[in-house]
């Protein structure tokens, strides 16, 4: 697994070049306040899930139920911006959201953060 860095996105904007990095087989995590998405650019042949794995049951009108896991489906020659993410239910205990994919060939992925910088 590993830790993506993540890329800030200011009033002055973000250079384009910003590197998309290989995503992991054993899957990924990155730093979540709540204001991150993560964007997924999938190159490969086939139609591939991105889950982000909810770390408690969700709460809904104060009632506790089942966790329930973020999976967006990225179709081959698409990107996908993912977020943003609610660190209350998604984060773990080291303030990271954990990310897989079903599938990495020719996959690349990068977090962003829309705060308020």
């Amino acid at each position: 697994m590993a830790i993506l860095t993540v890329t800030p996105i200011t009033k002055a904007g973000i250079n384009p070049a910003t590197p998309m990095v290989a995503a992991a087989g054993g899957g990924d995590s990155f730093a979540n306040t709540g204001n991150e998405f993560l964007k997924v650019a999938n190159g490969g042949g086939s139609s591939i899930n991105v889950t982000i794995a909810a770390q408690r049951a969700c709460a809904d009108y104060g009632v506790s139920s089942t966790a329930h896991d973020i999976v967006v489906a990225v179709t081959n020659g698409q990107t996908r911006d993912i977020g943003p993410i609610d660190p209350k239910v998604y984060n773990d205990a080291n303030g990271r959201a954990q990310v897989t994919y079903s599938g990495v060939t020719s996959v690349t992925v990068a977090p962003f953060s829309m705060g308020r910088a």
